[in-house]
C-alpha cells in the first residue's frame, strides 16, 4: 500500500513538472492560432476563442518564411552530413590508427574545448572575410564542420571496437578505407545518430554566428529571420508565436522520430565507454 502511494506521488509530481515545462510551449502554440490582438487582453486566454491560421498564411505568403525555412534546412543538413564525415574519420583515426604525435594532438584538441566560441568569432570572421565567404552558406557552416566534441565522442566509442576485428580485415587484404566504410561505420551507427541529432539541433538553433556572417536578408536562417521579423512586428505577438512554432516544430519532430536511436547511442557510450 505504501509503495503504491509512493509511486502515485512520484508519478503525480513528474506529471506536474512536465505540465509546468510544457505550459509555455502549449501557450505559444495556442497563441499562434489567435487572431491579431487576441493575446493582448488581460488575463491572457489559454485557448483561442476563434482559431485561425491567418498568422501562418502571413508568415509564408508575405514574410518569406518558406525561404528562411529552406535556408535553415540547407545549412543544418549540410553541416550535419559533412561534420559526421569529418568527425567519424578523425575520431576513428585518434582511436585506432597509430601516427606520430597522436596523443599530443588529441590533448591539444581537448584543450580547445575550454575556449569560449565567442572568443574566436572575430578572428574567424576576419579569415572568412579575406576568403570572400561573408554572406555565404559556406561561411556560416565553416565553424561547425569539424567539432572537438564530435571527434571526442566518436573516439571514445570507436575505442570499444576490437582490434582483432580490424587486424583480421587487414590480413584479408582490406585497405584502410574499405575497413572504415564496411566495418567501422556500421559499428559506429548508434553514436553517429546521436551526434547527428546534436549537430543538427545546434546548427538549426544557432543565432549569433549566422547573424554576424549573413548580411543579405535572402540568406537568413530561421532564428535570424525571426529576430528581424520581431523588430518589424514587435506588437504582433500572435505572428511571432506562429514564427516560433515554425522554428521549433522541425527539430521537435526530428528528435521524436530519432529519440530511440539517440537514447541507444547515449546508453551504449555510457556502458561501453
Amino acid at each position: 500500500m505504501n509503495s503504491r502511494l509512493a509511486r502515485a506521488a512520484i508519478n503525480g509530481l513528474l506529471i506536474g513538472l512536465a505540465l509546468i515545462c510544457l505550459a509555455p510551449l502549449l501557450w505559444m502554440l495556442s497563441v499562434s492560432f489567435m487572431p491579431p490582438g487576441g493575446a493582448q487582453v488581460f488575463p491572457p486566454p489559454f485557448l483561442p476563442s476563434h482559431p485561425t491560421i491567418a498568422n501562418y498564411v502571413r508568415l509564408f505568403a508575405y514574410a518569406g518564411m518558406g525561404r528562411y525555412l529552406l535556408n535553415s534546412f540547407v545549412v543544418a543538413g549540410s553541416v550535419t552530413l559533412i561534420s559526421l564525415c569529418f568527425n567519424a574519420m578523425a575520431g576513428y583515426a585518434f582511436a585506432k590508427l597509430r601516427f606520430a604525435g597522436r596523443e599530443r594532438i588529441f590533448q591539444m584538441l581537448l584543450g580547445a574545448l575550454v575556449i569560449p566560441s565567442q572568443v574566436t568569432m572575430i578572428p574567424l570572421f576576419m579569415i572568412l572575410k579575406y576568403m570572400g565567404l561573408i554572406n555565404t552558406y559556406p561561411g556560416v557552416m565553416a565553424p561547425m564542420l569539424a567539432g572537438v566534441f564530435g571527434i571526442f565522442l566518436v573516439r571514445q566509442y570507436a575505442r570499444t571496437i576490437p582490434d582483432e576485428l580490424l587486424e583480421a580485415a587487414r590480413i584479408d587484404g582490406a585497405g584502410e578505407l574499405r575497413i572504415f566504410a564496411q566495418i567501422v561505420l556500421p559499428l559506429l551507427k548508434p553514436v553517429l545518430v546521436t551526434l547527428a541529432i546534436f549537430t543538427f539541433l545546434a546548427s538549426w538553433n544557432d543565432f549569433m554566428w549566422p547573424l554576424i556572417v549573413l548580411t543579405g536578408q535572402g540568406h537568413y536562417t530561421l532564428p535570424v529571420a525571426l529576430a528581424a521579423l520581431s523588430r518589424e512586428h514587435a506588437q504582433d505577438s500572435e505572428l511571432m508565436m506562429a514564427g516560433s512554432v515554425v522554428t521549433i516544430l522541425p527539430v521537435l519532430l526530428l528528435f521524436l522520430a530519432l529519440q530511440r536511436y539517440y537514447i541507444q547511442g547515449l546508453l551504449a557510450g555510457s556502458v561501453k565507454g
